[in-house]
C-alpha cells in the first residue's frame, strides 16, 4: 500500500498515506524517504513530442532519461496504415557513465562512474509517469545495461508488476554483447526484447569504433545470440550505426547480411549524431542510408529500419547523452539521445 502510494504520488509526505498504524509512521519518518531522487530540469525539444529528464541522485550524481510521444497510426507497415495510436517511450539509464568507451557515443567519454541501484532505475519510470502515459521501456540510455546484471533484473522485474504492470513485450534492453549476460538473460527476464549494439559487420572495425569488443569477439557474441534466439524464440533486434566512410559501404551491407542469414532479426540503421565539433566521425548521406538499407532489404529480404531522430536539439538522441548540467541563469542548456526503438 505504501509503495502504491508513493508511485502515484512521488512528492508525498508520510502523513499522506491514510490507514496506516500509527508506529509506522514514526518509522518512515526517521528511517525513509519516499523516493531518493530528484527531477532537476525538464527539457523539452522543438520537436513537440521529445523530452529529456535531468535527474540527480542521493549520491550527488546525475543521470538523464528521455520521453518520446508516439502516434502509431502515423507509420505505415507492409502498405498499410499502423494499428494503435499514441504511446510513449521512456529511455532509460543503467549507470552514470559507460565504461564501454565506443568512439560514436558521448556517454563513454565520461568514463564509468557508478551503477544505480534498482530502486534509481525504478525512479526514472516514477518521474516520467508524471508527464506521460508510458507504455514502452527502452534501456538503451546511459550504460551498458547488463554491466549492472543484478539490478536490471530487479528493476524489470518491479516494472512487470503492480502498480506499472508493463508487459516484458513492450521492454527491450540493448546491449554491446555482454556474452555471459546474454547466456541467462531469458531465463532471468523471459519475454523481454534483446537489442544489440552490432554497428559494424567483421571483429576489425567493430575494435576500431568499440573498444569493449575485444573483450567480446565477434564469433563467440554471435554463438551467444544464436543460442539466445533458440531459446526465447524471439526476434533481435539489430543497432547499426551510419558512420561515413567507415562502416556504411556496400560491401558492409553484404556482409552485415552475411553475418545475420541465419538469424531472425530486424536491423535499426541509425544515423550518426555527432558529438560536438571534435568528433572524429561524420554521419552517413541520407543517399548512404537508403542505399544500404535497399540492399539489406531488396536483395537479402532483411526486415530493415532507419531511426527517426527524436530531440537532437536537446542532445537527446542516440549517442547524445553525457550530463552537462544547465545553467538554469541562462535558461536550458543542451544536454547530450536516448535510443529510439523502431519497429
Amino acid at each position: 500500500m505504501i509503495f502504491r502510494h508513493v508511485v502515484k504520488n512521488p512528492t508525498c509526505e508520510w502523513d499522506d498515506i491514510p490507514s496506516l498504524p500509527s508506529a509506522a509512521y514514526s518509522v518512515l519518518r526517521s528511517k525513509f524517504r519516499p523516493l531518493t531522487s530528484i527531477v532537476d530540469s525538464v527539457i523539452d525539444s522543438s520537436d513537440g513530442v521529445t523530452t529529456k529528464l535531468l535527474i540527480k541522485l542521493q549520491n550527488g550524481a546525475f543521470v538523464e532519461a528521455v520521453v518520446m510521444r508516439y502516434d502509431s497510426r502515423l507509420g505505415r507497415y507492409d502498405g498499410k496504415t499502423r494499428p494503435g495510436g499514441p504511446r510513449s517511450t521512456l529511455c532509460i539509464s543503467s549507470q552514470v557513465g559507460c565504461k564501454m568507451g565506443c568512439k560514436f557515443c558521448a556517454t563513454g567519454s565520461m568514463g564509468f562512474k557508478s551503477n544505480l541501484s534498482c530502486g534509481e532505475i525504478v525512479e526514472q519510470l516514477v518521474h516520467a509517469s508524471r508527464l506521460s502515459d508510458i507504455r514502452n521501456i527502452v534501456f538503451m540510455g546511459m550504460g551498458e545495461p547488463l554491466n549492472n546484471y543484478t539490478m536490471l533484473v530487479e528493476a524489470v522485474r518491479v516494472m512487470l508488476a503492480p502498480p506499472f504492470q508493463i508487459s516484458p513485450k513492450k521492454m527491450t534492453v540493448s546491449t554491446v554483447g555482454i556474452i555471459h549476460a546474454i547466456n541467462k538473460l531469458h531465463k532471468d527476464l523471459p519475454g523481454l526484447n534483446l537489442a544489440v549494439s552490432l554497428h559494424a559487420p567483421v571483429q576489425e572495425i567493430r575494435c576500431q569504433i568499440m573498444p569493449a569488443a575485444r573483450a567480446f569477439p565477434l564469433e563467440k557474441l554471435m554463438a551467444s545470440l544464436q543460442a539466445y534466439q533458440k531459446e526465447s524464440q524471439q526476434k533481435i533486434l539489430i543497432e547499426y550505426i551510419m558512420l561515413n566512410g567507415v562502416n556504411d559501404e556496400e560491401q558492409h551491407a553484404h556482409e552485415l547480411a552475411k553475418l545475420l542469414e541465419t538469424f531472425e532479426v530486424v536491423i535499426n540503421l541509425i544515423p550518426f549524431n555527432p558529438i560536438g565539433s571534435s568528433s572524429q566521425f561524420k554521419t552517413s548521406s541520407v543517399e548512404n542510408v537508403l542505399k544500404f538499407q535497399k540492399i539489406l532489404r531488396g536483395v537479402h529480404g532483411i526486415r530493415t529500419t532507419v531511426r527517426k531522430e527524436m530531440g537532437q536539439d536537446i542532445s537527446g538522441a542516440c549517442g547524445q547523452l553525457v550530463v552537462n548540467l544547465p545553467d538554469k541563469s541562462k535558461g536550458a542548456a543542451k544536454l547530450t539521445d536516448i535510443e529510439d526503438l523502431r519497429f
